[in-house]
């Protein structure tokens, strides 16, 4: 695909984002793919890993279910046809609580709630386009992580479609999850830098 992946002035659908080198991952906004290559760093890595160890948890048998990259999410503009949507993407973690969005290709429809972890290469993106794609699909609970800021910000829909102020959370706060009462996240473990590892003599 490479090349012609990149020009903005072509628009593909989720048709042709199936017919694409596994070996590649990329989302499709708008019918404009974005490449998600490199892999992520370290830190985060880390940062998804404890934030899926201490939210798993809470939706042990429960009707919502905790999803991890890489997960297709599409998002139709009405009701065409899966080969006819123009967005796909892969949330560094989702949850979803009705099981008619799922299927075995992933999620077709809002998640209720995405999160995404801030890298150099996709501040843009997840600061601006996908806040603009996950508030009009209806995502009702947007969080950004940010590593180098450690922080977090926290959008929850209004009523009307669009989200509020967002609500933003050092590394030593505890984050609830305002759209599943008694849900928590505590930030000090996500941004702890890790223990050194002694050698060996």
């Amino acid at each position: 695909m490479g090349q012609l992946a990149r020009k903005e002035d072509e628009h593909f659908t989720y048709g042709d984002y199936l017919s694409w080198n596994d070996d590649e991952r990329w989302e499709l906004i708008d019918g404009v793919p974005y490449d998600m290559s490199p892999a992520p760093r370290v830190a985060h890595q880390r940062i998804l890993g404890n934030l899926h160890y201490q939210l798993f948890p809470w939706f042990i048998d429960k009707p919502c279910q905790l999803f991890l990259a890489p997960f297709d999410v599409r998002l139709p503009e009405a009701d065409e046809a899966d080969e006819r949507v123009a967005t796909v993407v892969q949330p560094d973690l989702l949850v979803v609580c009705d099981p008619g969005k799922l299927d075995q290709a992933g999620c077709r429809g809002a998640p209720d709630l995405i999160i995404e972890i801030l890298s150099p290469g996709t501040a843009h993106k997840d600061l601006k386009i996908k806040f603009d794609l996950y508030e009009r699909a209806g995502v009702r609970e947007y969080w950004i992580v940010d590593p180098a800021e450690r922080t977090v910000m926290l959008f929850t829909g209004d009523g009307d479609g669009r989200y509020g102020r967002p609500q933003v959370y050092g590394d030593h706060d505890r984050v609830r999850v305002s759209i599943f009462p008694g849900v928590e996240v505590a930030l000090a473990p996500l941004f702890a830098e890790p223990v050194a590892q002694v050698g060996r003599s």
